[in-house]
């Protein structure tokens, strides 16, 4: 497969290799809540995850988008969303990224709506859909079956936000489901023909790279279709940044996430896509690491640095070994792989 000239499998590849043009994501919010949130489950969320549902880069709530007749305009946001992409001068066509809380989470028919509003735009590709693998029953599947029937030359992905697989981490992220309940789903959605895609996060407290890597070899088996590797960062207004001011939980240097990121992406297998390399949470909210708001430096230093050390997706992955893959987190990071004084700016 072609990657179009960079050292792992990108979304941006794919969408070439497949459509022979960019997609442009358009992020919405269906105004739905999550059972993390709502007292199902618990009201606090998980401890990571923002106020906004991780939907701070909706079409409607960006700055210069223009008024929507609240979240549940489909339709309204994603000509929001296509005013501000009008300047990009390559690509025609989106994908509806449903990515604001849990996005199968609500009555059966407004979801039908929601999905259908997206779906019928003749320059959407097709949507996205961001949710928790304790909320596809029956009911969803049956959605997901009839619209895959009924817009043929459309995808339907799935999101999922496993962030690991270790019961211990995810008890103290609250993610709100076992292990098992990951697998059921993507069981489920494997039946229905379905790709996954699946949300994993470096440098979770009290993880060892070791403990990462099991992940990754993991979601290698589960026959996923996409990956988005996503640095811990600390946003306002969430217990995680609670336990960050008072000195419990540290953040990764840019380094140490950079020799994390790389040992992923060569463990990983190179038919997987890669959806995202990095996380940059909303600058207004955003408290550490500081040096993650530079997206674009952190993908250039990333790109610069596998192909000075010869790095490729799935290296490790085809050879069964990560003996033969020599990346030294001392190399650039000194004496840890967690910022010393826990600040934001190392």
């Amino acid at each position: 497969m072609d990657y179009h000239g960079k050292p792992y499998y990108s979304l941006d590849a794919w969408c070439k290799n497949t459509y022979g043009e960019k997609l442009y994501k358009i992020a919405l919010d269906a105004g739905l809540t999550c059972p993390n949130r709502d007292g199902t489950l618990d009201s606090r969320g998980c401890i990571f995850c923002s106020a906004g549902g991780s939907g701070e880069f909706a079409a409607g709530r960006l700055p210069g988008a223009e008024p929507v007749d609240g979240p549940f305009s489909i339709r309204k946001q994603l000509e929001a969303g296509k005013k501000l992409l009008e300047k990009k001068k390559t690509g025609r066509r989106y994908i509806a990224y449903f990515q604001a809380y849990t996005n199968t989470y609500g009555p059966v028919d407004y979801l039908a709506s929601i999905y259908r509003q997206a779906l019928m735009e003749p320059d959407i590709a097709g949507i996205s859909i961001a949710t928790r693998p304790d909320c596809l029953g029956t009911e969803i599947m049956r959605l997901f079956a009839s619209l895959k029937q009924y817009f043929p030359d459309k995808f339907i992905w799935i999101e999922l936000g496993l962030q690991t697989i270790h019961e211990e981490t995810a008890l103290f992220i609250r993610r709100g489901y076992p292990l098992s309940c990951f697998t059921e789903a993507m069981e489920a959605l494997h039946k229905a023909d379905i790709p996954v895609i699946v949300h994993v996060i470096l440098g979770l407290p009290g993880e060892t790279e070791e403990m990462l890597l099991q992940t990754i070899r993991f979601l290698n088996r589960c026959g996923i279709f996409g990956i988005k590797l996503q640095l811990l960062h600390i946003l306002e207004n969430t217990d995680l940044a609670v336990l960050y001011r008072a000195g419990k939980v540290p953040v990764l240097s840019m380094d140490a996430y950079l020799s994390y990121l790389q040992k992923c992406i060569a463990a990983l297998s190179p038919d997987i896509v890669i959806h995202r390399v990095t996380g940059d949470g909303p600058k207004n909210i955003l408290i550490a690491p500081s040096w993650s708001s530079n997206k674009r430096n952190v993908l250039n230093t990333l790109h610069q640095r596998m192909k000075l050390s010869s790095i490729r997706q799935g290296q490790c992955y085809e050879s069964g070994t990560f003996d033969s893959l020599q990346i030294d987190c001392a190399l650039y990071v000194g004496q840890g792989h967690f910022s010393p004084d826990h600040s934001p700016d190392q």
